[in-house]
């Protein structure tokens, strides 16, 4: 069967019209998690819901009980209500895994048995289990991929909540806040969230946005970027100390910062060889994220060639410093600063 679109999903569980097994997953976790309430919040208002209810979570799982729960006739209703949550098919021992497409492939017809992920994240292009399973479930029930909203789709939503909440949120200052606190979801809602209770009611500004609202990590870290290859002293620390203020980790800075590094270096390389930037994703994944090429065009222009590979080298021992050494890592992470800022500025000299 063809995978069912988000739209045709909500249709039927809003009329519980629903039978079969269904896999709900992808990126989108927040709605993923409001999909599965809203159609919780029907079934559990019908009779007897204790019973026609049961819900499992995949850490831990028994298909055993699940068979016997689906298996199981509903009382007074006509569709028993079969939910596992999170359940991990590349995890599921052997015998288990064979359990459970036994007892997906042979759902009664008085029985829905809802598989969805609101926290797991799959690969099904990486992952043989994952995709023997996805590719079960279309031939079988029903797949329904929740993708990461974007762009206008995305700007609209969170315009419609600031509304929901007597805010008022312009299209292009819902464009700002997501290029300041990232694409996902539930993150931005929790942003909003916050804008809408400082304010009471009125409109959200950027000025409102750069005060209250907390920038994702890959803002900030691109923000830090910027400030070290113009060797802004004073700004980089306050940067880092920002990040570790936000308890956001070592490892994870330096890798979104690496990579800031290894697209001035790419880029750098390819303007020097007199091709555009913009071919280079031909060779590496920057379809789709053209804005770092444009950036790193941007920012890479007072580095040579040679400096950024030195800066790489040090990005590289910082790497190796904060997996082996016992140095403590804000130690590190400054150290680091001081290092780049100090090739910056001997380009700069130069």
């Amino acid at each position: 069967m063809p995978e069912l679109t988000e739209v045709q999903w909500k249709k039927a569980a809003e009329r519980l019209e629903l039978s079969g097994l269904y896999f709900l997953y992808g990126e989108e976790k927040y709605l993923i998690s409001s999909y599965v309430k809203k159609l919780l919040k029907k079934v559990q208002a019908q009779p007897f819901a204790d019973f026609n209810l049961q819900r499992f979570s995949g850490d831990g799982f028994q298909v055993d009980q699940a068979s016997d729960a689906a298996e199981a006739l509903p009382m007074m209703a006509e569709k028993k209500f079969v939910l596992i949550s999170d359940l991990d098919v590349e995890k599921l021992p052997a015998r288990e895994l064979s359990k459970l497409y036994e007892l997906a492939e042979s759902v009664p017809e008085s029985t829905v048995l809802l598989v969805y992920q609101p926290t797991l994240s799959i690969n099904v292009k990486k992952s043989a289990a994952w995709k023997k399973w996805l590719a079960f479930v279309n031939k079988t029930g029903h797949a329904i991929e929740v993708k990461q909203r974007d762009g206008a789709e995305l700007e609209k939503l969170l315009c419609a909540y600031a509304e929901k909440q007597n805010c008022s949120l312009s299209r292009s200052d819902a464009a700002y806040l997501i290029t300041q606190c990232g694409k996902e979801l539930q993150a931005l809602l929790h942003e909003l969230d916050k804008l809408c209770a400082f304010l009471g009611k009125g409109e959200i500004t950027r000025a409102t946005i750069d005060r209250i609202a907390v920038k994702s990590l890959e803002t900030t870290v691109f923000l830090l970027s910027k400030a070290l290859v113009s060797a802004q002293y004073d700004k980089a620390y306050r940067l880092l100390d920002l990040l570790f203020q936000q308890k956001e980790e070592p490892v994870a800075v330096l890798a979104v910062l690496s990579s800031a590094y290894v697209d001035m270096y790419r880029v750098r390389a390819c303007v020097q060889s007199g091709q555009s930037p913009a071919s280079l994703t031909d060779y590496f994944p920057y379809k789709g994220k053209e804005f770092r090429l444009k950036n790193a065009e941007r920012d890479m222009k007072g580095l040579s060639l040679e400096k950024l590979r030195e800066s790489l080298g040090v990005l590289l021992e910082t790497d190796i410093g904060l997996k082996s050494s016992r140095t403590g890592d804000r130690i590190l992470m400054e150290k680091l600063i001081a290092k780049l800022l100090l090739i910056a500025e001997k380009e700069r000299i130069a």
